[in-house]
C-alpha cells in the first residue's frame, strides 16, 4: 500500500434503520476502503451491487426472551463464525457500528485485531441507551449519541442530533397506501388492522403490503413478504399514506417522501419485538407532529382519519456535522503515511 492508501473501514450494523444510518454517512466512508457486515435483507442485497458485503445471521440478545435457548445459542454461534470470517478477510483498521446485536461479534473480533471502534448510538434511541451500546461502550474509542436526552444519561459522550424538519409536503399523490413491517420479522397485527379499516374512513383504494417472511397475506391487499429497496422508494414517491411499525428507517424514509404516516409500535409482551424501544421512537416522532400513532388495532381507523385531515409533513436527517467529526478522528488516528500498513495485529 502507498503513502496515501485509504483507511480500511468496517461498517457493521443489523438490517433496517441501523444500516440506513451508516449509508447516511456515505460522504465520510466512500473515500476509504470500506465494506459492510450486516444481515441478509433486501437493502443488503442491493448494496452488493456496489460494495463488498459480508452477511451474518440475524441475532439479538433479546431473542432469549421469546425464542428457545438452544436456538438463540445456535444463531449466536453462526453469527460469530461469519463475523470472524469477515474480519479475518478484511482486517479493518476502524469499525463503525450503529448496532444492534447482529453487529456485536463483528465489533469484538475487529477490536481483537487492534481496530479502533466508533460507537454511534442508533437514532432509534432518544431516552435511554440500547443494550448494544451499554455492552460495547466500555471498549469504544469514541461514542456518539443522537439525542440531547442521552447526554444526561452518559456524561462525556458527543451529541449530534441529525433530525431536520422540512415543512409541509405536497398533497398531489396517488390514492395508494403502503404497509411496511420492516425486514426482521412479520407484524400481522398491523397488517390485519389496516385490512379491517372501513373504506368510508378514507382507506386507499389500493394498498401494497410488505408483510415480512411468513407474514399474513389477506384479500384486498397486494401482499408480498419482501420488496427490494429501490421498489420501496418508488412506492413511497407515489403513496399518499404509509402504515408502518416503529422503526426509524421506515419512518424517516416515508417522511422524506412526503407521505402521511400512521405508525404502530411493536409490543414485546405480544412477542412482536425484543424490547419496547419502538414506543420510545414513536413518541418522539409524534411529539414533533409528524405522524399519527395507533397503539392498538382499533386505533388505526381514527389515526387514518386524523392524518387525512391535516397537511402531510416532510422530515429528514442531516449527518454533515457528524461526518466532519469522523473525518477529524480518522486524520488523528490514521495519518496518511500510516494508513493500511499496520500488520502487528493479533491472529484471529
Amino acid at each position: 500500500m502507498g503513502r496515501n492508501s485509504p483507511t480500511r473501514i468496517c461498517l457493521a450494523a443489523s438490517g433496517g434503520g441501523h444500516l440506513r444510518q451508516l449509508l447516511d454517512l456515505r460522504p465520510f466512508w466512500e473515500g476509504h476502503d470500506a465494506h459492510f457486515v450486516t444481515e441478509p435483507t433486501p437493502l443488503a442485497r442491493d448494496l452488493t451491487k456496489s460494495y463488498r458485503v459480508h452477511l451474518v445471521s440475524h441475532f439479538a440478545f433479546g431473542q432469549i426472551r421469546r425464542d428457545p435457548f438452544l436456538s438463540v445459542v445456535g444463531t449466536a454461534v453462526r453469527n460469530f463464525a461469519a463475523a470472524r470470517r469477515a474480519v479475518k478477510a478484511e482486517r479493518p483498521q476502524l469499525v463503525i457500528s450503529t448496532g444492534a446485536g447482529s453487529a456485536f461479534f463483528t465489533v469484538v473480533c475487529a477490536k481483537l485485531l487492534g481496530a479502533k471502534f466508533i460507537l454511534i448510538e442508533s437514532f432509534a434511541r432518544f431516552e435511554s441507551p440500547s443494550l448494544f451500546a451499554r455492552m460495547t461502550r466500555r471498549f469504544a474509542d469514541a461514542v456518539f449519541v443522537q439525542s440531547e436526552q442521552l447526554r444526561d444519561v452518559w456524561p462525556g459522550v458527543e451529541v449530534f442530533d441529525p433530525f431536520v424538519p422540512l415543512g409541509p409536503a405536497s398533497t398531489a399523490k396517488e390514492d395508494l397506501g403502503f404497509i411496511t413491517v420492516g425486514t426482521v420479522m412479520p407484524f400481522d397485527r398491523l397488517v390485519e388492522a389496516v385490512a379491517s379499516v372501513d373504506e368510508a374512513a378514507g382507506r386507499p383504494s389500493r394498498i401494497v403490503a410488505q408483510v415480512g417472511e411468513g407474514g399474513v397475506k389477506l384479500g384486498g391487499l397486494e401482499c408480498r413478504e419482501m420488496i427490494e429497496f429501490d421498489e420501496v422508494r418508488a412506492l413511497l414517491d407515489r403513496a399518499n399514506i404509509v402504515f408502518c411499525h416503529g422503526g426509524t428507517g421506515s419512518l424517516i424514509t416515508a417522511l422524506r417522501a412526503g407521505c402521511r404516516v400512521v405508525a404502530m409500535p411493536r409490543r414485546p409482551d405480544l412477542g412482536e419485538h425484543y424490547d419496547d424501544h419502538q414506543s420510545e421512537i414513536i413518541r418522539a416522532f409524534a411529539a414533533r407532529g409528524l405522524i399519527e400513532v395507533a397503539k392498538e388495532a382499533s386505533d388505526v381507523q381514527p389515526a387514518l382519519v386524523r392524518t387525512l385531515a391535516k397537511q402531510p409533513q416532510r422530515a429528514t436527517t442531516d449527518y454533515t456535522p457528524l461526518i466532519e467529526r469522523l473525518r477529524e478522528l480518522v486524520e488523528q488516528w490514521f495519518p496518511k503515511e500510516t494508513r493500511a500498513t499496520e500488520d502487528s495485529r493479533i491472529p484471529l
